[in-house]
């Protein structure tokens, strides 16, 4: 019975270890890491560049930073704590696949924020973030304005020689080729500037093209 009262005491005085944070300093360590996800969040939703923008994710991002600072504000002030808490998260296993390599790069900066913030370097979590949504900003309107495009085109045999000039004058580059009975489909890999798709029109109004298409291509 005394060595079971012996181990509540020992738990008690871990517990009281752990209440050393008080609670405007987590409001604080909170209130700055929202400050840090809210920016993640603003450049994400406004210069993302994937095919499909995810609005679920960039909430993940914002949960992400707050979770990991929660995380690492319980565990700073018990070494017994971080290494149980290391444990159960490595038995941890995320089947969710990141198409876009971009978002493996905002994902960890939600984590690194939450790190930083959890463990009160909070002058270097907000400095960092501003300079790397600057850094990224920058790199995004540097970008080259020619977008990469897939044309889809779906045409008879009389009309092959018509379209294989169009292509040629785009400078596209072949990536498959289905041919039917009595139709041909191309798909071409073109870069061009601007929206202005004159050869879209020219494509349609060729004798024998039943179908032509452009998609926006982005690796994925």
């Amino acid at each position: 019975m005394s060595d079971y009262i012996a181990e509540i005491k020992n738990l008690m005085g871990q517990a009281d270890s752990l209440s050393t944070t008080t609670p405007a300093q987590i409001i604080a360590c909170l209130t700055f890491t929202l400050l840090c996800a809210a920016i993640i969040y603003c450049v994400y939703r406004f210069f993302y560049r994937g095919a499909c923008y995810s609005e679920n994710f960039a909430v993940l991002l914002v949960m992400v930073a707050v979770i990991t600072a929660m995380i690492i504000l319980t565990i700073s002030s018990s070494i017994s704590l971080s290494l149980g808490t290391i444990g159960a998260l490595s038995i941890i296993r995320f089947r969710s696949a990141i198409k876009d390599p971009l978002d493996v790069g905002f994902l960890f900066w939600s984590v690194v924020v939450g790190l930083t913030t959890g463990a009160g370097m909070v002058p270097f979590a907000v400095i960092g973030s501003l300079f790397i949504a600057f850094l990224y900003v920058l790199m995004t309107l540097m970008r080259t304005s020619r977008g990469t495009y897939l044309l889809l085109v779906r045409y008879s045999d009389e009309a092959a020689e018509d379209v294989a000039k169009v292509v040629d004058d785009l400078g596209g580059k072949l990536k498959n080729k289905t041919v039917y009975k009595d139709e041909t489909e191309l798909t071409v890999q073109i870069r061009f500037k601007g929206t202005d798709t004159p050869f879209l029109t020219e494509l349609q109004e060729m004798n024998g093209v039943s179908n032509a298409v452009l998609v926006e291509f982005t690796g994925e």
